[in-house]
């Protein structure tokens, strides 16, 4: 409760964390998971002030691929903030995830705005893909 536009969610490995984006709280916020599949220990994972935490994606060394509309990038950060990587996009990012046989090809969704009158109208909706060194981990 009292989250800001939740948006992505990702599940670690081991299944003991949740993390999600808050896309107006421009913050990833983490919470373990109970026995019972109950959720405690809400803290933030990363704030990530000029952001726009959308779509997210787990990787190996526990960095999120972060789709951020406002960036026009997806953006790994760590846990902490601190942002490694950016895939510049032409558009905006909406949604990434990690896949292909190795899980080191990030896909990301993007398109011109999210107003689905225009994007109907424009059709600049795309699946872009770039090779990423950390292959995806957890869930989804």
């Amino acid at each position: 409760e009292n989250m800001q536009f939740p948006n992505g969610t990702v599940i670690t490995p081991d299944g003991k964390t949740l993390i999600v984006g808050e896309s107006m709280g421009a913050c990833l916020t983490a919470f373990d998971i109970e026995a019972d599949g109950s959720l405690s220990n809400r803290r933030v994972w990363a704030q990530m002030e000029g952001a726009l935490p959308d779509g997210i994606a787990l990787d190996a060394e526990m960095g999120i691929w972060v789709a951020s509309p406002i960036s026009g990038a997806c953006l790994r950060v760590v846990e902490g903030g601190e942002i490694t990587d950016r895939v510049e996009v032409e558009n905006q990012a909406f949604a990434c995830a990690l896949g292909g046989p190795d899980r080191k090809t990030l896909f990301m969704c993007t398109a011109k705005d999210s107003d689905p009158e225009s994007s109907k109208k424009s059709r600049t909706g795309r699946i872009e893909a770039v090779p990423v060194k950390v292959p995806g981990a957890g869930l989804p």
